[in-house]
C-alpha cells in the first residue's frame, strides 16, 4: 500500500481482504504482521467481514480408505468450487479422532484413552492452518459415570471454550452413587486452565445422549451448545426426550428424533416420518423465547429402496443428504421447495459422512501450536 494512504484506512482495506491474501500480509511487514495477529483485529475482522459460507466435508474414501476433507464454497457455483484439506498431523496418524464441534471456524477433534482416563482435544482452523491441543482430565466411561464434552465459542467473550460435564449415565445406579450427579467444568484457551462451575444445574434424572465414538453429539446456535438427552419418568417408568443447553431444557418436537444441526444460526431437529415405498423425514427449527418452541418448517421425502441419511444444510436451506448403494455412500442436495435433487459428485464409504457448515475466521492466528499442561494449567508452545 501506498504511504501516501493512512494507517487507519490500510486497516479499514485489510479487514476486508479474503483470508489468504490476509496472511500473506502478515510478511509485508512487522508493523502489520502485529496488528493482523492482534485479537482485536482477528475480532473486527471475524465480525465486520463479509463471509462465504463454506461446507465441511470429511469421508473415507472408495479407493483407498483413507480419510478425505473437503472444504466447498456454498455460493451460487455450489459444489463446484471445492479445495482438499491436510488435516492436522495427530489427525493423520491417529484417524480415531472424533469432531466434537464447530463453531466460528474452529473444529475440536477429540479422542479419549480409557486406560489413562485422559483425553485430548484438538482445535483445528483449517483457513490458516494452525492447531491448539487441549488435555481433558479425568475422563470416565464407567458403568455409573460418564463424560459429556462440547465445544462452542463464547459469544460474550470470544473465547475457545471446551465444557465437560461428569454424570451418572446409570439411572439405576443413582440411589448408590457417592457424589453429586452432575460435574461440570470448563476449558477456555485465554486462561489454559479447567476450572468446575456450580449454580444451576440440570435434574437428577436427566440423561445425555451422548457417545463420544460419534461425530457432533452436540451442536453450538449463537454460542449456545446443545445436546440430546433423555429424562425419566419416576411415576410410570417411561422416559422423555428433551434438547439440553447450559441455560435451559427444551421438549424434543418428536419421540423419534434422528439428529440435530445448524442451518445458519438456527438449531434444526429432524425426525423420522413413516411413508409407504418412501424415505421421509421432517425438520423442525427451535424458535426463541422462554419457551423454546419448535416450529416445522419443511419435509424430506424420496421415493427409493436406498438407505438415506441426512447429513447436513446448506445456507440456503437445501438439504445435503446421504444415499446409501451397497456398501457406498453419495451425497446429493435435495430442495424442500421443488423437491429437485442434485448429484454432489462426492462418494465414499458408507455412514462415514461428516458436514458441517462454516466461515472462514482468524480465530487461534495469535496463538502457538500449544499443549495444555493438565497440572500446571498454564499453556506452552512454538509456532
Amino acid at each position: 500500500m501506498s504511504d501516501n494512504i493512512s494507517y487507519e484506512l490500510q486497516v479499514e482495506i485489510m479487514k476486508r481482504l479474503p483470508i489468504k491474501s490476509l496472511i500473506q500480509c502478515r510478511s509485508v511487514s512487522k508493523t502489520w504482521k502485529s496488528l493482523i495477529d492482534s485479537s482485536e483485529f482477528a475480532a473486527e475482522y471475524n465480525r465486520h467481514r463479509t463471509k462465504m459460507p463454506h461446507i465441511f466435508v470429511r469421508y473415507d474414501d472408495l479407493t483407498d480408505y483413507n480419510v478425505r476433507y473437503v472444504s466447498i464454497l456454498d455460493d451460487d457455483n455450489f459444489p463446484r468450487n471445492r479445495v482438499f484439506l491436510t488435516p492436522p498431523l495427530l489427525v493423520q496418524i491417529h484417524e480415531y479422532y472424533n469432531i466434537l464441534g464447530c463453531s466460528h471456524g474452529l473444529f475440536c477433534f477429540y479422542r479419549a484413552d480409557s486406560i489413562s482416563g485422559t483425553g485430548k482435544s484438538l482445535l483445528w482452523n483449517p483457513s490458516i492452518r494452525k492447531i491448539v491441543e487441549v488435555v481433558v482430565p479425568d475422563v470416565t466411561d464407567w458403568e455409573t459415570y460418564e463424560t459429556v464434552l462440547g465445544f462452542g465459542v463464547c459469544r460474550e467473550t470470544n473465547d475457545p471454550t471446551i465444557v465437560k460435564i461428569t454424570h451418572i449415565v446409570s439411572w439405576g445406579g443413582m440411589e448408590s452413587a457417592s457424589c453429586i450427579p452432575w460435574q461440570v467444568e470448563i476449558f477456555t484457551l485465554s486462561t489454559g486452565a479447567w476450572r468446575r462451575l456450580s449454580g444451576n444445574l440440570p435434574r437428577k434424572l436427566v440423561r445425555f445422549q451422548f457417545d463420544s465414538a460419534d461425530d457432533c453429539c452436540s451442536v453450538v446456535v449463537d454460542g449456545v451448545i446443545y445436546w440430546f438427552a433423555t429424562e425419566r419418568n419416576t411415576m410410570d417408568g417411561g422416559s422423555r426426550n428433551l434438547i439440553i443447553s447450559f441455560d435451559s431444557l427444551a421438549h424434543a418436537p418428536s419421540e423419534h428424533w434422528l439428529s440435530m444441526f445448524k442451518q445458519r444460526e438456527s438449531l434444526m431437529v429432524l425426525d423420522n416420518v413413516c411413508e409407504e415405498d418412501r424415505m421421509a423425514y421432517d425438520v423442525w427449527m427451535m424458535e426463541g423465547g422462554v419457551t423454546k418452541s419448535f416450529t416445522k418448517v419443511s419435509t424430506f421425502s424420496y421415493n427409493t429402496d436406498d438407505y438415506v441419511t441426512p447429513v447436513g444444510f446448506r445456507k440456503s436451506g437445501e438439504h445435503i443428504v446421504e444415499i446409501v448403494e451397497g456398501n457406498r455412500g453419495h451425497l446429493v442436495g435435495y430442495e424442500p421447495h421443488s423437491e429437485h435433487i442434485d448429484n454432489l459428485g462426492i462418494y465414499g464409504v458408507l455412514d462415514t459422512f461428516f458436514v458441517h457448515p462454516y466461515m472462514e475466521t482468524l480465530f487461534l492466528l495469535d496463538h502457538p501450536t500449544a499443549r495444555c499442561d493438565r497440572t500446571m494449567g498454564n499453556i506452552s508452545g512454538f509456532d
